[in-house]
C-alpha cells in the first residue's frame, strides 16, 4: 500500500509542487493521475520511488517510511518499484534482450556486467518478460530498429524482469500515435490484472486514462481537486481540474 499523509513538495527554487496531499492506493490498484503540465503529477509519482524527497508530511510504501531510506536500503527499495519513462531510456545499439537484463545489474558482481554473463535463470526471466508484452520474436533485434510502441515495450519488459510490486509510469505513452498508445496502454492494464501490480500512470490524454484506469486522481497546482472512480468523472470534474482548459485526447 502507498499512503500520503499531508504530503507537501517544495523545491529548492520556492516552486511547491505538491500541497498538503494525502492518499491512499492498495495493491493492485490501476490509477491514472490527469492534470495540466506543471500540476504535480510527476512530482507525485516521484516522490514514491524517493527521485524527489518530500518536504513535510509522511509517505509510507508497504508500511516503510520512504524519507528514512538511503543507500543500500533505498536502492533494495526502489528493485521493487518499476519506473517508466515517455523517453524509454534504453540502450539502442544493443539487442532488445540485453535491455531487458540489465534490470538485473543491481544484483550482479561487478564480472558479470562486464562480460555481459548473465545467469541462465535471469535469461529465461527475461525472455518471460517480452513474451508477456508481445515481442518474444525481438528478442535479438537491435533496439534502434523498432519503432516507438515497440520500444516502450522493451521498456515495460525490462520493468517486469525485476519483478516489481508498483510501476510507476511518467507519460509512457505521450510520444505515440494513438493506435500504439492503445497497444501499450493494453499491456499495462493486462499486466495489472494477470499480475496484480500496483499501476500509477501520470498521462495527459483523459480519454486514455478514463478507458483503462480504475481510479482517477486529478491534480491542480499541487493539490489533489478529485480522487475517485473513473467512470464518475464528469464534465463538471474535469473543468474543476482543468479550469475550463481543453484537456488532452488522442489525436491532438
Amino acid at each position: 500500500m502507498i499512503k500520503f499523509e499531508n504530503v507537501t513538495k517544495v523545491y529548492p527554487n520556492g516552486f511547491t509542487g505538491l500541497k498538503n496531499v494525502s492518499l491512499e492506493i492498495e495493491q493492485g490498484e490501476f490509477v491514472a493521475i490527469i492534470g495540466l503540465s506543471g500540476a504535480g503529477k510527476s512530482t507525485l509519482i516521484r516522490t514514491i520511488n524517493k527521485i524527489h524527497d518530500i518536504t513535510e508530511g509522511t509517505l509510507t510504501v508497504n508500511k516503510i517510511n520512504v524519507s528514512t531510506l538511503k543507500g543500500k536500503s533505498l536502492r533494495k527499495f526502489r528493485r521493487g518499484i518499476g519506473m517508466i519513462f515517455q523517453s524509454y531510456n534504453l540502450v539502442t545499439r544493443t539487442s532488445v534482450i540485453n535491455n531487458v537484463l540489465t534490470s538485473n545489474v543491481p544484483d550482479l558482481p561487478f564480472w558479470r556486467i562486464l562480460f555481459g554473463a548473465y545467469p541462465e535463470k535471469q535469461k529465461i526471466a527475461a525472455l518471460e518478460a517480452l513474451d508477456k508484452v508481445g515481442i518474444l520474436d525481438k528478442a535479438f533485434v537491435r533496439v534502434d530498429q523498432l519503432s516507438g510502441g515497440q520500444q516502450q515495450r522493451v521498456s515495460l519488459a525490462r520493468t517486469l524482469a525485476q519483478n516489481p510490486q508498483i510501476i510507476l509510469a511518467d507519460e509512457p505513452v505521450a510520444a505515440l500515435d494513438p493506435v500504439t498508445a492503445k497497444q501499450v496502454m493494453n499491456d499495462f492494464r493486462r499486466i495489472n490484472k494477470e499480475m496484480n501490480i500496483s499501476v500509477l500512470i501520470n498521462i495527459h490524454h483523459v480519454d486514455l486514462a478514463l478507458e483503462y484506469a480504475d481510479r482517477v486522481i486529478g491534480i491542480k497546482a499541487g493539490e489533489v481537486v478529485y480522487d475517485g472512480p473513473s467512470k464518475e468523472v464528469s464534465p463538471d470534474v474535469l473543468d474543476k481540474i482543468y479550469s475550463g482548459q481543453e484537456f488532452g485526447k488522442m489525436g491532438e
